[in-house]
């Protein structure tokens, strides 16, 4: 019988590729995005409406995108596991990710508003974390282990690029998307980590979501939404996670084994 994976075999993409198929993912959250808004007059993210025209659509599509991308080039079992292992203490990673989820969520805010606009954030927010992690920590991981960079390379040229992409957030948000970018940046580099450690693709995707979550929960679901304290423990997350982190990156990775010696005859 004949092997699938070996009739079958993963296409090849390069980087120009990559850019390419980035460019059009996010033409279809930004300017899809702002073509659905225009034509359904919702611009607010406090309403289940608004949710569903302004990030349900758009990232939804976005998602499906990602999606048949990764089918296209038949790249399901690369995108969604990991065999790079890496050391044991960087679950210390998903650890402190979840801890300020629990944390940053604004249950007040979120109580003062119908279950269904609650269920339907949470998963818009997933929408964002499967797309951005199937595209930049699947697809893009894969093509630049392709061209055979180290982890080390790897990790930093993912990051960067996932964080230079959120630029385009200047469309609508102006100059703040810089500072912005620089953050994602650093975020991505901790979801890299959290995919290498977990083996997959899966438990970075959905930290991812619910972090967002966690934030929009503190900052745009009700008008005039007061500051919520609780709101700083994602933010402080970044740079002690950070710091901890670049004291113990020579730790990271899984040390090499020693080749038995044959035995002597």
């Amino acid at each position: 019988m004949t092997d699938v994976a070996a009739s079958h075999p993963r296409r090849r993409l390069g980087l120009l590729g990559f850019v390419a198929i980035v460019a059009v993912y996010l033409a279809i959250i930004q300017v899809g995005g702002l073509l659905i808004q225009h034509a359904s007059g919702e611009d607010s993210t406090t309403t289940t409406r608004g949710v569903v025209f302004t990030m349900a659509v758009p990232l939804g599509a976005a998602l499906v995108f990602t999606g048949a991308v990764i089918a296209a080039l038949r790249w399901w079992r690369p995108v969604l596991r990991d065999d790079r292992p890496t050391s044991r203490w960087v679950w210390v990673v998903p650890a402190a990710f979840v801890v300020a989820i629990v944390v940053g969520i604004d249950y007040s805010a979120l109580a003062e508003k119908d279950l269904g606009f609650v269920l339907l954030l949470l998963l818009v927010t997933q929408f964002v974390g499967w797309g951005e992690e199937g595209m930049f920590r699947g697809v893009g991981v894969t093509v630049l282990r392709d061209r055979g960079l180290t982890e080390g390379k790897v990790a930093l040229w993912s990051s960067v690029i996932f964080g230079a992409v959120h630029l385009s957030n200047a469309i609508g948000h102006g100059a703040s998307a810089i500072p912005q970018a620089i953050a994602v940046s650093l975020a991505g580099y901790f979801f890299y980590l959290i995919r290498r450690v977990s083996r997959g693709n899966a438990l970075n995707s959905i930290i991812h979501g619910l972090f967002d979550f966690s934030i929009l929960s503190g900052t745009s679901i009700l008008v005039d939404q007061d500051t919520y304290p609780g709101s700083l423990a994602p933010i402080l997350l970044y740079p002690v996670l950070g710091l901890a982190l670049f004291f113990a990156r020579r730790h990271i990775e899984v040390p090499a084994q020693p080749t038995p010696s044959p035995p002597a005859t």
